[in-house]
């Protein structure tokens, strides 16, 4: 396939362009920067140099792709209007596409946390009451799952658990802040968290792809259950000198962090029926289970940059 991606210098766009790159599929990414787009082409890829906010600079080469996977995310105060830019534009290249006869496939990067604090076991048709974090989100789903047309135009929504694995993202932060000395948990610890390892996650990523029978939402969560206490537990048990813990009243967090200490302190116990029926099955298990494998991945990592 020939594969439009965003974010793809991003924390989850670049494992999943390494995923669809190792798949052997022709992958066009939207590149800010002119400097790294040397590096995405040494990678396989043919760097369109852009910005999610003028889709004028890459709405022409969206349209010639038979997928479009927004994974892309500005996080500045404009993000959630860049988003809705973005998808607007991606969403008539592919409508386009099909109005000419030729399939396309939007692909839409959501977040687990538009559940909210869950009830059970949540599946993907699981009520949203999204986090004040990801208000805008469910908007953004809606918007992109209406433009289904069945075979032509594929919709497609995936909605990550808290990502892990690598050198970025909440679990590497929370890594990198036992190794200095001190680790601060928003509330008491109890509450679950939702995560995914970033080469899991990109797997799933694949599939949606590239399966025609896929569309609609898909959960992606490695299922564990894990509670936030035990993940940094396990964190200060591998750091070399045991790191301070501190918890922090989520009152004081949201004063320091706003509604980022609302997110981190969720319960969320969550389920992925549908990308396991399309033969998804995660290979990392547990974050708590995983800290010394993730602290290598860390250190190759920051070596690497």
């Amino acid at each position: 396939m020939r594969i439009f991606l965003t974010g793809a210098t991003g924390y989850v766009g670049s494992a999943v362009l390494q995923s669809l790159v190792r798949a052997g599929h022709e992958v066009s990414a939207l590149i800010r920067n002119p400097r790294e787009a040397a590096h995405a082409s040494l990678f396989g890829t043919s760097p369109v140099v852009g910005d999610l906010s003028e889709p004028q600079t890459y709405a022409a080469v969206a349209e010639t792709c038979d997928a479009i996977v927004h994974t892309a995310f500005e996080a500045s105060k404009r993000g959630p209007q860049v988003d809705r830019q973005a998808i607007d534009a991606v969403l008539a290249a592919a409508a386009r596409r099909a109005d000419r006869g030729q399939r396309a496939v939007v692909v839409y990067t959501s977040s687990l946390w538009v559940l909210g604090n869950t009830s059970g076991r949540a599946a993907e048709d699981a009520a949203l009451r999204p986090t004040p974090l990801v208000g805008w989100r469910p908007e953004l789903e809606r918007l992109v799952l209406d433009a289904d047309r069945g075979p032509l135009l594929r919709a497609v929504v995936v909605r990550p658990g808290i990502v892990y694995g690598g050198s970025r993202g909440i679990v590497a932060d929370l890594l990198k802040t036992a190794a200095n000395g001190l680790v601060r948990v928003v509330g008491d610890g109890r509450n679950h968290w939702a995560c995914v390892h970033d080469k899991d996650l990109a797997d799933l990523y694949l599939r949606v792809t590239t399966n025609p029978d896929a569309s609609g939402v898909y959960h992606a969560t490695d299922e564990a259950d894990e509670r936030v206490a035990d993940i940094v537990e396990s964190v200060a048990r591998h750091a070399k000198g045991l790191p301070d813990i501190r918890h922090v009243p989520i009152e004081e967090a949201r004063a320091k962090m706003g509604p980022y200490a609302e997110a981190l302190a969720l319960n969320q116990i969550v389920r992925c029926p549908r990308a396991r029926a399309l033969g998804w099955v995660p290979t990392s298990h547990s974050v708590a289970g995983s800290v010394a494998r993730l602290l290598e991945e860390l250190r190759a990592k920051s070596e690497a940059v």
